[in-house]
């Protein structure tokens, strides 16, 4: 009987853990083509996301609570995530900002949840957007991060109608570790990052 019990644990088998297809495709096939096609040495040279920061900045609606109900929701809603509360460093007269009252909300994403934020992005939510023509090439900055900032949160299939109605922007940013913007660029292309066709 004690033969037969050992027998049955050995054949049950752990669940395979389950990875996002682009980051899938990221290991097996990105990884090879971009060392290839950028003409790097070392494969730890070839470019990769480290993270995205999502966040929304509350500005004037700081101390409206519909506003920042609605903007923990959406967060909350496209990444299974629950943000957290940024403020401010520093006291500006002028905007009636004091230190440590809240600006905005934030999360990180990493990992698997990373790459099924960035496939829902890119595949469903951009073309949603009225007259996309693709996404600016010009949104990176020095260190090869790329940003994209949107007008409100609608564009989501996540949220209900009723959960857009207190409309607020929000921003997007992918965390790249690359030697140079071009190589943040072409990490992003094979993600299928829609980049607008550059004028000449």
């Amino acid at each position: 009987m004690a033969a037969a019990t050992k027998t049955t644990k050995t054949a049950t088998k752990a669940p395979a853990k389950y990875v996002p297809r682009l980051q899938e495709a990221y290991t097996s096939k990105f990884v090879s083509e971009l060392q290839k096609e950028l003409e790097l040495k070392n494969v730890h040279e070839v470019p990769r996301l480290e993270k995205i920061v999502v966040n929304v900045g509350l500005g004037r609606a700081k101390e409206d609570k519909k506003t920042i109900e609605a903007a923990k929701n959406t967060l909350r809603k496209i990444t299974g995530q629950a943000p957290v509360e940024t403020v401010a460093k520093n006291s500006i007269a002028g905007f009636k900002l004091r230190e440590g009252n809240m600006i905005g909300l934030k999360l990180t994403l990493r990992g698997a949840r990373m790459y099924e934020f960035m496939d829902r992005l890119i595949n469903i939510v951009l073309p949603r957007l009225r007259d996309f023509h693709g996404v600016p090439v010009k949104a990176f900055d020095k260190q090869g991060n790329y940003s994209i900032g949107m007008t409100d949160q609608s564009v989501f299939p996540e949220l209900t109608f009723e959960e857009t109605t207190t409309a607020h922007g929000l921003q997007v940013v992918f965390v790249v570790k690359a030697g140079e913007r071009d190589h943040s660029k072409a990490l992003l292309s094979k993600f299928g990052m829609p980049f607008e066709k550059e004028s000449k």
